[in-house]
Formats: C-alpha cells, structure tokens, sequence
C-alpha cells in the first residue's frame, strides 16, 4: 500500500455536519499559513479567512452545541472500545484524554463560540463588504487600509490574538476529523470504464469518503452520494481546462470512514 507522501487525496463529505468540518479545517489552515506571513497583502488573505469562519459561525449558531455533540458521541463509541482485545489502551487513552480536554474547552466558552469576534466592529465593518466585489478597497475601508500599513509586528500580533479565539474550534474540528480519517483501514478498489458506486450501510452510515491516487496520476474523482450510496467518476482534464470522463479503468485506494 502506497504511503501518504505518494498519494492524492480527495475527500467528499456525506453529511452536513463533516461539510462543515471540511471547511472549518480548511479555512484554519488558510488562515493560519498567511497569520504569520509579514506581507499587507498575506494579512488580508488571513483576515479574509478569519470573516469566512465568522460566516460560518453567523450561519450555524448552533456550532457549539454541535461540536459538543460531536464530540460526547466520539468519547462513548471509543470508551466502548476500552474492553475490546487487541486495542492499544496507552494510545485510546490518549485520545479520550483529547477529547475530554477539547470538550472542557469548548464548555467554558461563555456563550457563542467567536462570541469576541462577532462583536468586534473592525472585524464586523469587513464583513459587511465582503459580499461586494472589491468591496474592501481603500476607499471603501479606510481603517482596514490603515491597519493594514501598521507594522508586520502589530498585524501579527493582531491576527494571533484573534486566532486565539478559534482555537477552541480548531482544536476541536481537527481531533474529530483526525478520528474520523484514522477510524478505518483503505481498501484497494477498482472503477469500471471509470465508475465505482458502492451502497452504505444505513444503520452505520459514512459520514467521509477518501480517495487516494498516485501523485503522478491524470486522474482526479467526481463524487456523488448520499447516506445511501455514492458514485464516483473519474475525469481527466483535456486542453488544459476541459474535465471529462475517462473510459479507462482505475485502480485506487478507498476508506469509508464511519464513526
């Protein structure tokens, strides 16, 4: 089986609660990779991250209680793992120490999630424009374009104190998908004239899909599903933009991860 390091992976979420997961994750990751770049131009790209997640946060006013949910179901399921033979107890333990720790944190939080965040008026006035193209120019923010011409140490200092707040999130998001991702073992799958449908089990159903190709491939999925079932079809990119499907079959690593 090939390693990480050889493969692509491609994920699709078959649920609404790993969506957001997916995205929480990714835009962390954004904004965290420009938070500590110097630039004016990589901490607009950070703030741009940060009023994404606040967007999430604006839309799902129920993300607290949702992680908290999230994260009682994983400690019970893996707790019950506990008597289980051939289970690395050190390693579980681990886990379950995680997951203890990520729940208090979330827990003390008084009120919403961001709560600090929603409330800032400099990060709010952003917000607002953000649905106009362009919308945060000089002109239009002319504070924004003056924090934006402080020094790289106070923009630095700035966005780290606002990430601060997230983390709670992000630690969180990142323990369930890691979970999640480590539930199950790859299996070695083949598509037909480049299609792969699979029924789901209803009663233990998937929750996230991974596709692993080789990193030199001229592959990549097209998924579709639901809790049901999924189809996946792969395409090729032809004249440098054009996707269509192959007609080759294809050999590729699946995990279905369930927990």
């Amino acid at each position: 089986m090939e390693t990480a390091s050889k493969q692509i992976i491609f994920e699709h979420p078959l649920n609404e609660r790993t969506r957001t997961l997916l995205r929480f994750e990714h835009l962390f990751n954004q904004t965290w990779y420009y938070s500590i770049q110097s630039g004016s131009w990589d901490s607009r790209a950070a703030i741009d991250g940060i009023v994404d997640m606040l967007n999430i946060l604006l839309s799902r006013s129920d993300m607290k209680s949702e992680l908290l949910k999230e994260l009682r179901r994983y400690h019970t399921y893996l707790t019950e793992l506990t008597t289980s033979s051939g289970v690395n107890r050190d390693l579980l333990d681990k886990v379950l120490n995680e997951i203890t720790e990520a729940t208090t944190n979330i827990q003390n939080n008084i009120g919403q999630i961001g709560q600090e965040l929603r409330d800032n008026e400099f990060l709010q006035s952003i917000l607002h424009r953000s649905s106009i193209p362009g919308g945060n120019c000089a002109f239009d923010l002319p504070l924004y374009h003056y924090w934006l011409e402080k020094p790289a140490e106070d923009r630095l200092s700035q966005l780290d104190q606002w990430l601060q707040t997230l983390e709670p999130i992000n630690t969180a998001v990142m323990l369930l998908l890691s979970i999640m991702r480590d539930s199950t073992v790859p299996t070695q799958e083949r598509a037909e004239d480049s299609l792969f449908q699979m029924a789901l089990d209803t009663q233990s159903p998937a929750r996230l899909i991974r596709i692993a190709l080789p990193r030199d491939t001229i592959f990549f999925p097209k998924v579709s599903g639901s809790r049901h079932r999924f189809t996946i079809r792969f395409m090729q990119v032809e004249k440098q933009t054009q996707a269509i499907q192959t007609k080759q079959n294809i050999e590729f690593q699946l995990t279905c991860c369930t927990i």
